[in-house]
């Protein structure tokens, strides 16, 4: 039982505090005002009786008590979101033909959870998903061989689909750890350590060059690199320093003792992952998809990336739709 003081809310309103280390950021992340998040957090530190926040420091920072019991309470809401999620989820008994596409990004851990939930959800329904880059995914679902799929886009009009906006995903630049070199001298062409791009065929690998035409930035291709992991192992191996975003990192956790990451100097570049469907879909289940998506990307993704990398409280977040 909760001592009295402790309230879902109050843990809530800590997380954020502790991702963000900003009282004005925390109360855009819960909705709240500032007063109500600063007395939020007094009722709880007062309730467990210990100081759970640094608040003389600006960013503030956990205490040591905070960062103990921040590992505890972030693995307890993240099992109450998902279970939150599971028991929304919508109702497909009255569905005889689901066929579904997720972006390849995801399928280390979102993708079978979201095929789990689905499933349990399904009665009679014939339910096919696959996993495939977003280009691929958003034409298949053109031409009708998808009902629905989740993937990445470039922001323009998609002709007879309806698009359901998930999750802004930010270009950050990634390096080996030991790297010496300031993020903006790697951007510069002048670093020892080589630029590696993603395949030119894949849609980050042209966002990414689009952003780097826009800032006039010139960078040498000695490697270009069509797996995710491959790319991130390279980079942990020290072979040299890639663009990608936070979802591309939170996938490739194996090689995070060897990686670094930073926010990529010229700020507001980002891609945005969406929910596309058929312009003819009648009825609510691609936005119940979307909801159930969202719920999954800030539980198992966007909260922990966020806990290691506070930073990006403010662009690495999911869209209304």
């Amino acid at each position: 039982m909760f001592k009295k003081g402790v309230t879902l809310r109050g843990i809530e309103v800590f997380e954020a505090l502790a991702s963000t280390g900003s009282v004005a950021q925390a109360a855009a992340a819960t909705g709240l005002s500032q007063p109500a998040v600063s007395q939020q957090m007094t009722n709880l530190e007062t309730a467990i009786g210990a100081a759970l926040m640094d608040h003389s420091r600006r960013p503030m920072r956990l205490t040591p008590q905070g960062e103990s019991f921040l590992r505890h309470a972030s693995a307890a809401l993240a099992q109450l979101r998902l279970a939150q999620t599971e028991l929304t989820v919508m109702d497909l008994t009255n569905l005889s033909d689901l066929s579904l596409g997720v972006i390849d990004d995801f399928e280390n851990d979102l993708t079978p959870r979201l095929g789990t939930i689905l499933a349990d959800s399904m009665a009679g329904c014939r339910f096919r998903m696959v996993t495939d880059g977003s280009k691929d995914l958003i034409q298949a679902v053109q031409d009708k061989a998808l009902h629905i799929a989740i993937a990445a886009t470039s922001g323009d009009a998609k002709g007879g689909l309806i698009e359901i906006p998930l999750a802004r995903d930010p270009f950050i630049i990634v390096a080996p750890s030991d790297n010496p070199v300031p993020p903006a001298e790697l951007l510069s062409g002048r670093a020892p350590l080589p630029f590696i791009r993603y395949d030119a065929s894949q849609l980050i690998a042209e966002q990414i060059n689009n952003h780097l035409t826009r800032n006039s930035i010139t960078l040498a291709s000695q490697f270009e690199i069509g797996s995710h992991l491959a790319l991130m192992a390279m980079v942990a191996r020290g072979i040299g320093w890639a663009i990608t975003t936070p979802f591309g990192y939170g996938r490739a956790e194996r090689f995070h003792g060897s990686l670094q990451a930073y926010a990529l100097p010229a700020s507001g570049a980002s891609r945005q992952i969406s929910l596309f469907a058929g312009a003819d879909w009648t009825g609510p289940i691609p936005q119940n998809i979307a909801g159930t998506m969202r719920q999954l990307l800030q539980t198992h993704m966007i909260a922990p990336t966020l806990a290691q990398m506070p930073w990006l409280s403010s662009s690495f977040h999911t869209l209304d739709g």
